[in-house]
C-alpha cells in the first residue's frame, strides 16, 4: 500500500505517519532526507528523533531516494519516508539533472515495491506564488510531484491543525 500524508508546517502530518506506522504491526524502516546543515536543523532532526521508537531502523538519504526504497524494499515491512519536500530542496540545490532524474526514478520505483510506503511531504501550493525564482520552482516541482504521488497513491491524505482529511482511499 502507498500512502501520502499532505499537509502545511506543524500540519500533524509526521505524527500522522509515525502513529499509523506504529499501528500497522510491521517492521518499520525511517527514512529522513534532511541534512543538518544547520543549528536550527540539528534541533528540528533531533525533535523527529525524540518521537520514533528507537527499535525502527533509520537510514538517512537526502538525494537518492529511489535508489534507497529499492535496496531497503522486502515484504511485511513499512518504510516511511520525511519528507519529500526536503529531498526536493536537496535535488534544487545538487546538480541541474538531478531533480528530475530523480523524480521520474521515484515515480517509476513505487509501483514496484512489495513494502508498505508512507511519503510524508508539505504542502507548498496553498499561498502565494513566490517571488524568488528558485522558490517558485521549487513550489512548482512539489506541486507536479504531488500530484503524480496522488495519482499512484491508495490513499492520500492532508493534514489541517493535527486534523487528517482523506482526499483519497479507505478511512
Amino acid at each position: 500500500m502507498l500512502q501520502l500524508i499532505l499537509g502545511g508546517a506543524r500540519s500533524g502530518k509526521s505524527r500522522l505517519a509515525e502513529q499509523t506506522a506504529k499501528e500497522s504491526g510491521l517492521s518499520v524502516v525511517y527514512i529522513a532526507t534532511a541534512q543538518a546543515l544547520d543549528e536550527e536543523m540539528q534541533q528540528r532532526i533531533q525533535h523527529h528523533q525524540q518521537q520514533r521508537p528507537s527499535h525502527w531502523q533509520l537510514c538517512e538519504e537526502p538525494i537518492f531516494l529511489a535508489d534507497q526504497l529499492l535496496q531497503l524494499d522486502q515484504e511485511n515491512q513499512l518504510i516511511l519516508v520525511d519528507c519529500l519536500t526536503l529531498w526536493l530542496t536537496n535535488l534544487l540545490l545538487a546538480e541541474d539533472t538531478a531533480l528530475q532524474q530523480q523524480t521520474e526514478k521515484l515515480l517509476k520505483v513505487l509501483p514496484q515495491l512489495k513494502s508498505d510506503i508512507i511519503l510524508v511531504s508539505n504542502e507548498t501550493g496553498l499561498g502565494v506564488v513566490p517571488m524568488g525564482e528558485i522558490s517558485r520552482r521549487f513550489v512548482d516541482e512539489a506541486g507536479r510531484l504531488h500530484q503524480a504521488l496522488g495519482q499512484l497513491a491508495d490513499k492520500a491524505v492532508f493534514c489541517v491543525a493535527g486534523f487528517p482529511m482523506i482526499l483519497k482511499g479507505e478511512k
